[in-house]
């Protein structure tokens, strides 16, 4: 079985805890809000637009409705689908659930298989890649009546799972799940003063900013990748 997940945070820090989680499977959808003990700060909520007095009075994840349903499709044989999932694994077994099947990382496919893409932000692929054209379809099929707006992790599910979609013209299943954890050779950068300038010419004429990209901590591993094989030659 296919499941498809979006978590939201309080922030992105590593202690940030969830705050809300969205699951779609193959007939039904499920959203959550969800109190772990630690406030939302307002930068958080003009991500997501959820407050702390909307998350007051709920459950934390492991007492949630969301847990007990991630926990039956637990199995070796269920697939887990976000985009960026490296984030949503590790906000989860932060969480206390640690997930048992296969994966698949929309980002890193499409970053493989749609290159043309100047970005690959969630937001970004819902129109260029003109998803939002069937948002309304996917609504109706899930019995969605609510405006996705108001619903970060619920919206971004949905559009995941029709990015996914699109994805099944370049590759199979098994193909994207291969393609989740390979590194994906960027072309340009995605980011900063070269933004959209090819990797390839910068390192040849601006060593020194390579150089200070390398040594952030936080930087893209793919990013990263694509520096280390261009300095290589």
């Amino acid at each position: 079985m296919l499941i498809f997940i979006n978590v939201q945070t309080t922030g992105l820090e590593t202690n940030d805890v969830l705050c809300s989680v969205a699951l779609l499977d193959e007939d039904k959808a499920i959203y959550e809000l969800l109190n772990e003990g630690k406030k939302i700060p307002p930068l958080a909520s003009v991500i997501h637009h959820i407050t702390n007095e909307m998350i007051l009075d709920k459950k934390p994840f492991i007492k949630s409705a969301v847990y007990d349903l991630l926990e039956q499709y637990n199995k070796p044989e269920n697939t887990l689908i976000a985009h960026n999932i490296k984030f949503d694994l590790q906000r989860l077994t932060a969480a206390g659930f640690c997930w048992q099947g296969d994966v698949i990382d929309t980002l890193k496919v499409t970053k493989h298989l749609v290159k043309e893409c100047e970005l690959f932000s969630l937001g970004f692929l819902r129109y260029e890649l003109k998803l939002y054209r069937q948002e309304e379809t996917i609504q109706k099929q899930y019995g969605i009546k609510d405006a996705l707006c108001a619903n970060k992790a619920l919206s971004d599910v949905l559009i995941t799972k029709l990015l996914f979609e699109y994805l099944l013209d370049y590759a199979i299943v098994d193909e994207m799940k291969v393609l989740s954890f390979q590194n994906v050779l960027l072309e340009k950068f995605p980011f900063g003063k070269y933004m959209g300038k090819y990797i390839e010419e910068i390192v040849l004429n601006d060593n020194a900013y390579v150089a200070w990209m390398l040594h952030l901590e936080e930087l893209d591993e793919d990013l990263k990748y694509s520096l280390e094989y261009y300095l290589r030659g």
